[in-house]
């Protein structure tokens, strides 16, 4: 097939020894950096950004692809360990991983989290390497209409749909597109919003933004809070990480529901893995109960760890084919690796195959070899990991600050970007402060601007007529599906509210 003889000319570029390097050390600084609290895979790849720039295009993007998968590992890896995943899509994994962990089997928990996200990972790769041609032959019926209703979607689901509040989920929208607005007008070449600064006319770095809410933000919170919070329990994860044939039986049905739950949502744009990997742990959570196993939720259950694990790397993995073959970042870490893109002068999508085909496929080839070397790495090394969070957090979270600082300068060497990533850090303290979700801010600001170009477009070639938003079955689709979602969204939150009301008042 011919997929198969791209994807063989790929691992001929990316086996080469610098190549394996620059992957195994993008492994390393990614689960690293995933593994500290409050920091996750996004993070990763935000504050790695930098660290690339000054490679070849094929090395850069084969490194991310370590990146990209080391730090969904070390999210969970901290939540596992601490109780405190470094991102959302890791929320499901803590659940039973640190029931793991305190009852002493962190080692066997690392081990699960190691081997769902080789599995779930390595199934989801193999889908968009076989549909991706797919993928892009749909995208070519796309146009300004349907890339806008796509955009919509996005923006709309990642708020209220994924969002636990559905009005701070659109706040969280509205300062995203805020912050996407300043620079210069494309179409008509006028200023907004830029304050008469001639450094604001090419807008606001994205690597600006996602360090300064992701990275400094999060160095505010712990601040705030450090004399508040009382010190988490360590715990220390002995013993080596490794399942025995009885553990393997247990899991591997569950990592295959698992990524059955997280293929699909990865070239969703609903902002993410969070929605597979609740629904895969309801689903081991239903199946539990009709077992009547009495590990899950006392001592932890192998089930409840392995489904979410699987079903957040399985999202990871599509959510790349959505990323190159669409151009549309289905998660906040996809918007970022959006965002490298086009530091190399690149744009995701269906062009891209025929432009930069062997790089393309040089990183799907990548992405195999990353879930490969991470398991080797990650499997008798997971609990070195876990010393990390040995260092005092005063001293951890004023490197973290240094390192933003000095990646952000290293991109521009402008001064500006300092005082723009610490006003930005501080709208991302107190979007925490407000429990504001910070997802929607990246989608919007890596989507606002083509949802606004293609908006235009589509008035402009149908002569300011309204209906050519709606004058397409895709379009009509989508809309039709976010407003189901929406409606459905609306009712769970009021039968949320309503069963909190009776909790209070029973209590």
């Amino acid at each position: 097939m011919e997929q198969l003889e791209l994807l063989m000319g790929g691992f001929a570029s990316a086996l080469t020894p610098i190549n394996l390097l620059w992957v195994l050390i993008g492994a390393i600084l990614g689960t690293a950096v995933g593994v500290l609290p409050g920091l996750g895979s996004a993070m990763a790849v935000a504050l790695l950004l930098p660290v690339t720039f000054s490679l070849e295009p094929t090395a850069a993007f084969i490194m991310f692809a370590g990146i990209y998968f080391g730090g969904l590992f070390g999210d969970s890896t901290s939540g596992i360990l601490l109780n405190t995943p470094g991102n959302s899509s890791a929320m499901a994994s803590t659940f039973e991983g640190h029931r793991m962990a305190k009852s002493g089997q962190a080692a066997k928990a690392l081990a699960t989290c190691a081997i769902g996200a080789f599995i779930g990972g390595l199934i989801a790769t193999t889908l968009v390497v076989f549909f991706a041609p797919t993928l892009v032959k749909m995208a070519t019926v796309f146009g300004p209409a349907e890339y806008f209703a796509l955009a919509v979607f996005a923006f709309l689901a990642i708020s209220a749909v994924v969002s636990e509040s559905v009005i701070r989920g659109l706040a969280a929208l509205g300062i995203g597109l805020a912050l996407a607005l300043v620079g210069i007008d494309g179409p008509s070449g006028t200023s907004r919003f830029t304050l008469g600064m001639p450094q604001l006319f090419d807008g606001i770095s994205v690597i600006v933004i996602t360090v300064g809410l992701l990275a400094l933000g999060e160095v505010f919170h712990i601040a705030s809070r450090i004399h508040r919070d009382p010190a988490a329990t360590q715990i220390d994860a002995k013993g080596r990480a490794r399942l025995n044939l009885a553990d393997f039986r247990k899991a591997l049905p569950a990592w295959l529901r698992g990524t059955a739950f997280g293929a699909p949502f990865g070239l969703i744009p609903a902002g993410g893995a969070e929605v597979p990997t609740f629904l895969a742990y309801g689903t081991e959570k239903q199946l539990a109960k009709r077992r009547s196993d009495p590990e899950f939720g006392t001592t932890g259950s192998i089930r409840g760890l392995a489904a979410p694990e699987a079903a957040a790397n399985a999202t990871a993995g599509t959510a790349m084919g959505a990323l190159l073959a669409l151009g549309l970042p289905t998660s906040a870490t996809a918007a970022i690796m959006l965002a490298a893109f086009q530091q190399y002068g690149m744009q995701p999508g269906p062009l891209l195959f025929e432009r930069s085909g062997d790089l393309v496929w040089a990183l799907l080839a990548s992405l195999f070899i990353g879930l490969v070397i991470l398991v080797m790495i990650n499997m008798p090394f997971a609990s070195v990991w876990a010393k990390l969070l040995s260092i005092p957090k005063h001293y951890l979270y004023a490197g973290i600050t240094v390192f933003s600082m000095l990646g952000v300068y290293a991109v521009s060497s402008a001064i500006l970007d300092l005082w723009l990533l610490i006003a930005i850090g501080l709208v991302g303290f107190m979007m925490r402060r407000y429990n504001i979700p910070l997802a929607p801010v990246l989608i919007a600001v890596i989507l606002g601007p083509m949802a606004e170009t293609e908006l235009r477009r589509a008035l402009a070639v149908s002569e300011g007529n309204l209906g050519i938003l709606v004058g397409s079955p895709i379009t009509v689709t989508l809309y039709i599906v976010l407003a189901a979602a929406l409606v459905l969204s609306a009712v769970q939150h009021l039968r949320h509210r309503r069963a909190n009301r009776r909790a209070v008042l029973v209590s």
